[in-house]
């Protein structure tokens, strides 16, 4: 692995890691309604501590290898959705909006986990846990709309 390459992408991840202290959780979002299997607040910088490392590591893995543009580019597109879904949930509290922004990420993560496939098992397997938190996220962000999209944000 390329290990400057790594730390390039990793940085690309902290740039969208970066929008979560800026646009933190506060007061308005304690006071959602939230379903029961919502994740204590912990657990959240916990989960993208992994999944940014694996995504870096993912895609240095593969950068080199030839024929991995497609997998580069969605690497791209995944990490552009996920920078805009914080600031458009907790900083303009738009809880619909966010969750198209999710389903943009989703496509995004599929059409990585796709492109990663052919080129290198454990890139792919290593991006295969993001997937699943990507799922849970818009299943979460769904629920938490549904409950309160009546609500004024405040």
């Amino acid at each position: 692995m390329d290990w400057p390459l790594f730390i390039i992408f990793l940085a690309a991840c902290g740039a969208a890691a970066t929008t979560g202290a800026v646009f933190q959780p506060g007061d308005w979002y304690k006071r959602l309604d939230k379903p029961v299997w919502t994740p204590p607040d912990w657990l959240f910088p916990v989960a993208w501590t992994f999944l940014y490392l694996a995504l870096a590591f993912a895609a240095a893995r593969v950068a080199t290898i030839p024929g991995a543009h497609y997998a580069l580019a969605f690497w791209a597109m995944q990490i552009a959705f996920n920078t805009l879904w914080t600031p458009i949930f907790f900083g303009l509290r738009r809880l619909g909006p966010a969750l198209v922004v999710l389903g943009g990420l989703w496509v995004a993560v599929v059409g990585l986990l796709w492109a990663l496939w052919p080129l290198d098992a454990l890139a792919f397997w290593i991006t295969v846990p993001y997937l699943v938190w990507v799922s849970y996220a818009g299943a979460l962000n769904a629920s938490i709309w549904l409950r309160n999209r009546h609500a004024v944000p405040a």
